[in-house]
Formats: C-alpha cells, structure tokens, sequence
C-alpha cells in the first residue's frame, strides 16, 4: 500500500513538473513572470554551487531551530503550570484568547524597532507565533486527563511532581507532539516571512533580492527550496511523533495498518 501510494505521489509530482514546463512554452503566461521548470531547475543547480545560498539557507534553519525551541518549551512550561495550579486557567483565558488572535506579521514593526534587522528579530516572530501551537495543544492535552487515574495516583501517595511525570504527561504527550508539529511548519514561515520584509540574513531576503534584480529563474528556485524545507521539516516532526509515541494505541494502530 505504501508503495502505491508513494508511486501516486511521485507521478502527481511528474505530472505538475511537466505542467510548469509547458505551460509557459506554448505561451500560456509569459516566461518572465513564470519560468519553464527546466529553467527554474537550472537556476537552482546555480543556486547549490553558490556558497552564499548554504549561508542564507544556515541562517534561516538557525532561526527556524532557536525559535521552535523556545517556542515549544515556554508552550509546555506554561501550559503545564496554568493547568495544574487552581483557578490559574480560568485567571489566564480571557489573557490567552486576546493575544493569540494577534498575527505574528504585525509585530514585525516591533521586531525591526528593537532589534533592527538581527536575529533577535526572526526569533521575536517565530517564538510569538509558534508559542500558542504548543500551548493550546498542552492545555487540551491536560484537561484530557482521567480524573479516575489522577485520584488513584493520589491514593497511593504520589506528589505533585510524580503525578505530573507518570499520569499527566503521558496523557498531555500526543497533544504536546501536534502542537510541536504544527509549531515546526509555523516556525518556518515566519522565519522566511522575517527575512524577507525585515531583510534579515536567510533565504527569505536572498528571495527579496531575486525579485528586485529581476533574477525571476533564481527566485522561484529558492521559493522552491522553501517548500522542500517545510515538506522535509513536516516529515521529519511526524517522525519523531511517531518514535516519541510507539507506546500511543494511534501510533501503534497506524503501524498494524
């Protein structure tokens, strides 16, 4: 079954490769807005051989890496404390429901006023967008606690710490897993999104640079290795979901399927 699907996948992925190329050959739309693909392909084998493209590219990854690591543990901490401490969910709602609509974007202002055009800037977005992934999947994940399990680990003398770490966080685990997950893909592009408007060091400003110069070949090749990053990144985060949770009875039916 995997192999067909895998077969499918390559041939949808054939099929809309040969569709770029002959769209823009029989005129279409024109090339110099949408390049045929062997053109996009040729600037992207430019792109590899370019020692400044494995800078921006290291540069957007260390943003994307620091900042989802931030972002998940402050989601965790804080997700765990609000729901184990009494009346401290119901104190930070409102708080919480009033700051996580507020678009990442919109801070950039912000991020270019304190921090200019460094890295503390893509940090400040990808933290503050990526934070409420992990932390509305941990709040879910420990108010799915059992209450039955909580009160027999009670019964036999576990503290708050014990009961944390063998009753809530296995249950608040698959939650925490899907917030990091969707945390990865958000966390990636916001770093792009910070390069390329604050002209921060990465990929998103070598993009920016490419449509200013008019390089149109060279800017839809790096747009390209931005969707190869987060389908890598999205494969990579299911991955460690499914190691991370072998034990989980959805991880175990997907494996006996």
């Amino acid at each position: 079954m995997r192999g067909v699907n895998a077969a499918l996948g390559a041939a949808g992925l054939a099929a809309f490769l040969a569709l770029g190329e002959v769209v823009p050959r029989v005129g279409l739309v024109k090339d110099d807005y949408f390049p045929p693909t062997s053109r996009i392909a040729d600037a992207l084998g430019g792109e590899l051989t370019d020692g400044a493209f494995w800078s921006a590219l290291g540069d957007t990854l260390t943003g994307w890496a620091l900042g989802l690591a931030i972002a998940a543990c402050a989601g965790i901490v804080v997700g765990v404390v609000i729901s184990v401490v009494p009346y401290l969910r119901e104190a930070t709602a409102s708080t919480i429901e009033f700051l996580r609509p507020i678009p990442s974007v919109a801070l950039i202002p912000l991020a270019v006023l304190l921090y200019g055009t460094e890295l503390r800037s893509v940090l400040l977005l990808v933290v503050y967008a990526s934070f409420w992934q992990v932390l509305i999947q941990t709040l879910y994940g420990v108010q799915d606690l059992d209450p039955v399990a909580d009160e027999t680990a009670r019964s036999y003398g576990l503290g708050t710490w014990a009961r944390i770490r063998h009753v809530l966080w296995p249950t608040a685990l698959p939650y925490v897993m899907t917030g990091v997950r969707l945390a990865a893909a958000v966390a990636l592009i916001l770093a792009v999104t910070a390069e390329l408007v604050i002209g921060a060091p990465g990929l998103g400003a070598r993009i920016a640079v490419a449509q200013t110069s008019q390089a149109v070949p060279d800017m839809y090749a790096l747009v390209v290795v931005t969707g190869l990053l987060g389908l890598l990144i999205n494969v990579g985060a299911r991955s460690v979901e499914r190691r991370a949770l072998a034990w989980h009875q959805s991880v175990r039916g997907e494996v006996a399927v």
